[in-house]
């Protein structure tokens, strides 16, 4: 098949599309770190996890996210 019939077929939403790509091999390689923050950060990273009904890792990847896509690198 064509890429630009995958193309509609998701533009259309008509299908499941991952049907037609081999995701066997497929993995996400995430790497961690180490980050110590001051009592006041983390009081107010669990406030805005809890406002957000997210964990606190997620609002730090959250902002981590869109401050390195506003960098435009």
């Amino acid at each position: 098949m064509k890429a630009t019939q995958i193309d509609k077929k998701f533009d259309e939403n008509k299908e499941e599309i991952l049907d037609y790509f081999d995701t066997s091999k497929v993995r996400m390689v995430n790497k961690s770190i180490n980050l110590n923050l001051p009592d006041w950060m983390i009081t107010s990273l669990k406030k805005e996890a809890k406002s957000l009904d997210v964990n606190v890792e997620t609002v730090i990847k959250l902002w981590i996210a869109e401050k390195l896509r506003n960098l435009n690198y």
